[in-house]
């Protein structure tokens, strides 16, 4: 990653942004967003604490058609942000590989939005290990994200299993400030806003 040695990581691909209180956006209250992508030009993130209410894997994949047969088809669907709701968005160990499509966002981890993954996600001897499927995603454009952050929108959190893939979608923001050494309780829904 590259860093500057006055204001730290200047890009947070592979980071978790976890959503102040009061973010003024009720998309993003409470929200954990793991950052796929984040360039000079551009932020992409899907949100990891947002099941799609009454919406699971085994229901999503079975409309378009993927008879399934894996474990872990009662896992709910999230809602990955608000662009592009109709696509999905397959955040996943690099365990499952796609040669066209498949591509690296962090060690270990790895993002496809092709149809190879949907079946792969159905077979018990394709799916990965472990793996999320989002509707949709936030997007940010030039210095878009690095202006929220100036502005204590967003605190940034390292990524991990639990807080990616873990099921404790209620607990997960909670979870998020913890692991930084924050309660929820010592944070000013009016930071950044003087």
């Amino acid at each position: 990653m590259d860093h500057d040695a006055n204001h730290g990581p200047a890009f947070l691909a592979g980071q978790m942004l976890v959503a102040m209180p009061g973010i003024g956006d009720p998309r993003f209250e409470r929200a954990v967003l793991y950052l796929c992508a984040h360039d000079a030009e551009q932020a992409m993130g899907l949100a990891v604490n947002r099941p799609v209410e009454g919406l699971t894997l085994y229901e999503l994949l079975n409309n378009l058609g993927v008879e399934p047969d894996a474990e872990a088809l009662g896992d709910p669907v999230m809602l990955g942000g608000p662009v592009e709701r109709e696509r999905g968005f397959v955040l996943h160990t690099d365990d499952f590989v796609s040669p066209d499509s498949t591509v690296p966002v962090a060690d270990g981890l790895a993002l496809t939005v092709t149809r190879d993954v949907l079946d792969a996600l159905g077979n018990r001897a394709l799916r990965p290990r472990r793996a999320i499927l989002a509707l949709g995603y936030s997007g940010w454009g030039p210095g878009q994200l690095e202006q929220e952050l100036r502005d204590n929108v967003w605190l940034i959190c390292e990524a991990d299993e639990t807080l990616l893939f873990g099921d404790d979608y209620d607990n997960k923001w909670t979870m998020a400030l913890a692991k930084i050494g924050v309660t929820a309780d010592h944070l000013s829904a009016q930071a950044g806003r003087a």
